[in-house]
């Protein structure tokens, strides 16, 4: 039986996580405006939240269609087969959201949806009243103009939730945002690799998962283990499958901050990650960067100076490591900002950019080549 798949992803990282999905060997691959679609069978739901580092949570999709008015939006949604995948016990909360459409209040969107869905299960059930005691199936909708979109999150928590992260310092950068920009670096484990502003180490630490191509869920809890209606196998499957792809070899990962809480955060998160072996964190200041190399590859994301005060600082912090980037050599540069006028304070303008988003903040890739 075919499934149909949808994955929220962070505005502008579509096209990656397509990518990764055609790497995955999943069909009908689609990248649409901040998501992406798939087909595939139970394994693939397993699969693409195991394997997918730029996606955020993978949904299945169990209805598209139009609706204008709450008749349309309640008959719709009860035509569906909720049974397949809801037990009579199992608890259904409803969540989601509506831009540019008549429907436009959620609050009156979920209560119909849930109504829809209580109908439709009653009638396949012979139940007039749900316990709700057991698993959770969380149900999502989404509604953009007049197009609903209704699906279950096999996910639970977002996939950017690896596991190895419980504490991180201030201004955290996401996981799939960090893999995000690994991946456009090109950087595959063969370079020297290096973070010169690391914070919690989940750029360096994302490099490294990604250099041994471990899956990055392959740690952690998704809603759908806890699915009856799954045929959990499909875990254990697909766990082995990912481990036989793993690599083994010799690679050259470095963050550095000039924080010494940070760094120590950032060997812990390693540790928990089980990476701790190959990737190393220093305290060093970004200003004094003269690393030597033939080849290497530096992915980062410092401050932004977002807070009134900090603004100066920030560009003072670019000057002086667009001066020390400069003067090295064989360091190709990618390094995310929001700050406006940041390749005038960095001192030269970056060979392509690449709009990002780190959560609601608009930035830029900036990449620079050598």
């Amino acid at each position: 039986m075919s499934l149909h798949f949808v994955v929220p992803c962070l505005f502008g990282l579509e096209g990656l996580a397509a990518e990764e999905l055609r790497r995955m060997e999943l069909p009908e691959v689609a990248a649409e405006n901040g998501r992406v679609c798939f087909s595939g069978d139970e394994n693939a739901l397993a699969r693409a939240n195991l394997r997918l580092r730029t996606g955020e949570r993978v949904l299945l999709e169990l209805g598209r269609f139009e609706a204008r008015s709450f008749d349309a939006l309640f008959e719709q949604t009860r035509a569906l087969p909720w049974e397949r995948w809801i037990p009579k016990n199992a608890a259904f909360p409803v969540t989601g959201h509506s831009l540019n459409s008549k429907l436009f209040s959620v609050p009156d969107c979920q209560k119909i949806i849930k109504k829809a869905v209580v109908e439709r299960l009653k009638a396949r059930y012979h139940l007039s009243w749900f316990e709700e005691s057991a698993e959770t199936v969380q149900i999502r909708f989404s509604i953009m103009k007049d197009q609903v979109t209704l699906c279950l999150d096999t996910s639970g928590e977002g996939l950017h939730k690896r596991g190895y992260r419980p504490a991180a310092n201030a201004a955290p950068l996401r996981e799939t945002l960090a893999a995000a920009m690994v991946n456009l670096a090109r950087y595959r484990g063969r370079d020297e690799f290096v973070d010169p502003f690391c914070g919690s180490g989940t750029i360096p630490i994302e490099a490294a998962l990604i250099a041994r191509n471990i899956a990055p869920g392959k740690n952690r809890h998704f809603a759908a283990m806890d699915w009856r209606s799954l045929d959990q196998r499909v875990w254990a499957q697909e766990k082995e499958l990912a481990a036989g792809l793993e690599y083994h070899g010799d690679y050259r990962i470095l963050g550095t901050d000039l924080d010494p809480k940070a760094v120590a955060i950032a060997r812990a998160n390693a540790e928990r990650a089980g990476v701790a072996d190959i990737v190393r964190f220093e305290v060093a200041d970004a200003r004094d960067f003269d690393r030597q190399t033939e080849r290497g590859v530096i992915v980062t994301n410092p401050p932004y100076g977002e807070r009134i005060g900090e603004k100066a600082e920030a560009e003072d912090l670019y000057r002086a490591f667009g001066e020390a980037w400069r003067k090295s050599e064989n360091w190709a540069l990618y390094l995310l900002s929001s700050h406006t006028e940041f390749e005038r304070c960095f001192g030269r303008e970056a060979d392509k950019k690449r709009k990002l988003y780190n959560g609601m903040i608009k930035c830029d890739l900036f990449m620079y080549y050598k």
